[in-house]
This record gives structure tokens, C-alpha cells and sequence, in this order.
């Protein structure tokens, strides 16, 4: 299948699961996911009209930005080294991957250096697993506490993974666990304006995603064929 026709399928699923959990298909966003591909298919992708492009790599994304920056907004949804934020700070309008103290710091002071405000997504390891980084549930609170004196931050939303082999029902327990998690923050009232975004939902579970109230789905293999699982390596 081509990228458009992979992409209609895509938005079948989402308008489709929409109805079920009684959402407005408009408020699910798409970020394609373009690591494994070069300009010119990344290129295709956009001229589609998605308007959210994924990187986790910072030496292979910052040629694709200069090539395409103009043309869409850039996410970055990988591991974050804090040595890398200097690379990318001008040029990704989101980071998906806020997982410590040290980063939100690096990104603050950089952010604050050029002027600009960075949105952020704190990322929360829901299922515990070993393998991927984030802030435990348990720490979230006094985490996003101390990230709300960051005046050159903006928190939009949280964002997890779940585990690649995970049940249908286990799935959907950690999406649901990150929903609620977000709405507990927001009661508290922990951050000066309320956080609106959850980002979570790969192209083995997205439907899922959806259905529990994701905004931001971070899609590769549904879109452009190649394999997605990575996607929280080390950049």
C-alpha cells in the first residue's frame, strides 16, 4: 500500500474509534513517525497534509528540519541526551520525552537563552517495565511541582508506552492509568494552566489510544512500513 492509502487507513481507525469512546476525531493528532526513512519520503508524508513530524535521533533529524522545517511542526519523542538539547531547541516545537529533573533544567535554560517557550510532555513509565525510562506514577506529582517553576516550559500533556507484547486488555490499563493521571494533576491544580495533551499510542495499540483519550498517536510502521520499536532509545 502506498503512504496515502496507509494513511486513509489510519484515519478509518481513528474516526471509527472516535465513535466508540464518543470523541471528536479532531482532537486525535497524528505525528508520523520519519526516523527510518530519508527527506524525500518524509517529504511525502507531509505533502499528505499531517502536520506533526517524529524524530528520536538528533544527527539524523536536524538534515530533515533543514530541509522541511517550515512545512510542519517537529516532535521530538525520543530519549533525550541533556547534551543534545542545545541541537534541537530551536527547532522542535515539542519534546515528548521529559523523564528527569536534569533535562527540564537543560531545557528551561535553553529555551529561556533564545526567547522562546518549549512544549514539553512529562514521560511516565505506567507499566514499570525496566526497559523504558520515565518518571514512576508515584513521583509524578512533586515532579510536575518542580517543573512548574520553569518559566521557559510549557507542560502540555504526559506520554507513555506500553509494552510491545502487552495484552489488549493491558494495553488499555495503562492508557486508561495515564488519562486519569492527567486528570489528578489537573484537580490538584499542580501546573498554572491544566495540562490538555496525552500522548501515547503506537501502531500496534493507537485504536486503543484513542478510544482511552489519546491526542497525539506517534506513528511509523502503519504509515511508512518500517519497524517502531526503538522508539525510546538513547539519542
Amino acid at each position: 500500500m502506498s503512504i496515502q492509502e496507509n494513511y486513509q487507513k489510519v484515519q478509518d481507525i481513528i474516526e471509527q474509534a472516535c465513535i466508540r469512546g464518543n470523541r471528536d476525531k479532531n482532537d486525535v493528532k497524528v505525528v508520523a513517525v520519519t526516523k527510518y526513512v530519508d527527506i524525500e519520503k518524509t517529504k511525502t508524508v507531509i505533502d499528505l497534509g499531517i502536520a506533526h513530524i517524529g524524530e528520536n535521533v538528533v544527527q539524523n533529524a536536524i538534515p530533515k528540519y533543514e530541509a522541511l522545517s517550515a512545512k510542519v511542526n517537529w516532535h521530538f519523542i525520543g530519549r533525550l541526551q541533556t547534551n543534545k538539547v542545545k541541537y534541537i531547541i530551536d527547532k522542535f516545537q515539542y519534546i515528548h520525552s521529559v523523564d528527569r529533573l536534569s533535562l527540564a533544567e537543560e531545557i528551561n535554560k535553553r529555551a529561556k537563552s533564545l526567547g522562546i517557550k518549549t512544549k514539553c510532555f512529562i514521560q511516565v513509565n505506567i507499566s514499570g517495565e525496566d526497559t523504558k525510562t520515565g518518571v514512576s506514577p508515584m513521583e509524578v506529582f512533586d515532579f510536575v511541582t518542580q517543573i512548574s517553576a520553569f518559566d521557559s516550559i510549557e507542560v502540555v500533556g504526559l506520554m507513555t508506552m506500553a509494552p510491545f507484547e502487552a495484552s489488549r486488555e493491558e494495553i488499555r490499563s495503562i492508557f486508561r492509568s495515564l488519562r486519569e493521571l492527567k486528570d489528578q494533576i489537573n484537580e490538584k491544580e499542580l501546573m498554572k494552566r491544566p495540562l490538555t495533551e496525552l500522548s501515547m499510542g503506537m501502531s500496534n495499540d493507537f485504536e486503543i489510544a484513542v478510544e482511552e483519550g489519546a491526542t497525539f498517536l506517534r506513528l511509523g510502521t502503519i504509515l511508512v512500513g518500517k519497524n517502531e520499536k526503538g522508539m525510546g532509545e538513547q539519542a
